[in-house]
């Protein structure tokens, strides 16, 4: 079967609960490949028409701001004992490093950190719960959490829907392209991200 009607053949819901389902497990402090998922199911839904961009969207926040709210609980409760779990489980993701330039960030810009943090690899997984351990005001959390989860899923599936449509002609001669430079573009940007925030943690500690 081509590839094109094989992906064809999953169902639209499938994709929507997997979209929610891993970015809410990341949002929540688990280091997943949300950002990959995404782009690769907006381009997918460019692609085939039984796949809702604006429901696909909708999933995606809902499981950005539900995870970031479920890890905002979690690290409240578990405070800093939770960070030292979380470092010895994910050493690579939760290192006291990283754990850092988490806290410099938060302290510097507060709210601002949990917004601005969707669009950074490293942070996404690390708001909710260290917004939580550090006990900032829920409602600050709240609206940056909203806010945050729009732009970030929202907008990321509108621009990578968009782009794929424009290049549709081209991808429907090449189909199995577009699973290429979905996964590229995904992996690119958070290899991209974790490199900038690697090189944060030394200028962190030299302030």
């Amino acid at each position: 079967m081509h590839v094109q009607e094989w992906l064809e053949t999953v169902p639209a819901v499938a994709v929507y609960a997997l979209v929610g389902l891993v970015i809410g497990l990341e949002s929540l402090g688990i280091p997943l490949p949300g950002e990959i998922i995404l782009v690769s199911s907006a381009l997918l839904a460019s692609q085939h028409g039984h796949i809702d961009p604006v429901v696909l969207g909708a999933c995606a926040t809902a499981g950005a701001i539900i995870g970031d709210s479920i890890g905002y609980a979690i690290g409240r409760k578990g405070g800093r004992p939770l960070l030292a779990w979380l470092g010895k489980k994910f050493p690579k993701h939760f290192s006291e490093g990283h754990i850092a330039t988490a806290e410099r960030s938060f302290e510097k810009w507060g709210m601002w950190a949990v917004f601005f943090g969707r669009f950074v690899a490293l942070l996404r997984i690390f708001a909710g719960p260290l917004a939580g351990v550090l006990r900032m005001p829920y409602w600050k959390f709240a609206i940056a959490n909203i806010l945050g989860g729009i732009l970030w899923a929202g907008g990321t599936t509108a621009v990578i829907y968009y782009v794929g449509i424009v290049a549709e002609s081209w991808l429907k001669r090449f189909s199995w392209l577009g699973l290429v430079a979905a996964v590229l573009v995904g992996l690119t940007s958070m290899l991209v991200l974790k490199r900038r925030a690697k090189k944060a943690v030394p200028a962190v500690a030299g302030e």
